[in-house]
């Protein structure tokens, strides 16, 4: 048997369909966003459900999240975690984050998630000025490429030891092996998986997951 299963539109029909444990919410969220211009910026429901999972898993009760867009990712992560869990959420967009606010509220955990709209490395500076370093399980990263290192750096720092850090796209739709391909996002992720393959501070896995998932353990 091959040791590698090529994922065609079928096979992976045929495997979300096996694990679809999708709620109403999150479905209805993920189909008004596939109705915006910029779509594809929204992870996949498997990803979604994985995340999750790997929250529960973790027992994350503090969560980084640097890129909300619609807050699909936000609002599966917020349903599973407890009463006196949070998620900071970091964005420029009231536009998007206007759609994420109304599914949060509807699902009851607008409690849970707190939304910083301003550039992200400036709410990096202020959490680790606030809270110190060590002060969050889990981040997840998932905004423009070109901070990829700078975002993976400051959310590092606000890792506890044994925090789970997911970093996503990274693998750019097979841009990151295509020599023809040198835009600044392409040359970042690049850059950033690089960095990471020698990188004695985390624990590292890279999944094809979505467009790419990265999974850091901080030691």
């Amino acid at each position: 048997m091959s040791k590698f299963t090529p994922l065609t539109e079928s096979l992976y029909r045929y495997l979300w369909s096996s694990i679809d444990r999708e709620p109403e919410l999150l479905r209805q969220l993920r189909h008004e966003t596939a109705e915006l211009p910029l779509a594809r910026m929204q992870i996949a429901p498997d990803q979604g459900q994985f995340m999750a999972l790997l929250a529960q898993i973790s027992g994350a009760r503090n969560i980084l999240e640097i890129g909300t867009f619609t807050g699909y990712s936000a609002l599966a992560l917020a349903l599973v975690m407890p009463m006196d869990g949070r998620i900071v959420c970091c964005d420029v967009s009231r536009e998007w984050t206007d759609i994420a606010r109304r599914y949060w509220e509807q699902a009851e955990v607008g409690d849970k998630i707190q939304l910083r709209l301003q550039p992200a490395l400036q709410t990096l500076d202020e959490l680790l000025s606030e809270e110190g370093e060590a002060s969050f399980d889990m981040a997840f990263i998932d905004a423009d490429k070109e901070n990829y290192r700078n975002y993976f750096e400051g959310c590092l720092k606000l890792l506890r030891p044994g925090g789970l850090m997911l970093v996503d796209n990274v693998l750019w739709g097979g841009s990151v092996i295509d020599d023809d391909k040198n835009d600044v996002d392409t040359v970042a992720i690049r850059e950033l998986n690089a960095a990471l393959t020698n990188d004695q501070r985390i624990a590292l896995a890279m999944l094809p997951v979505g467009d790419g998932l990265t999974l850091a353990v901080k030691r």
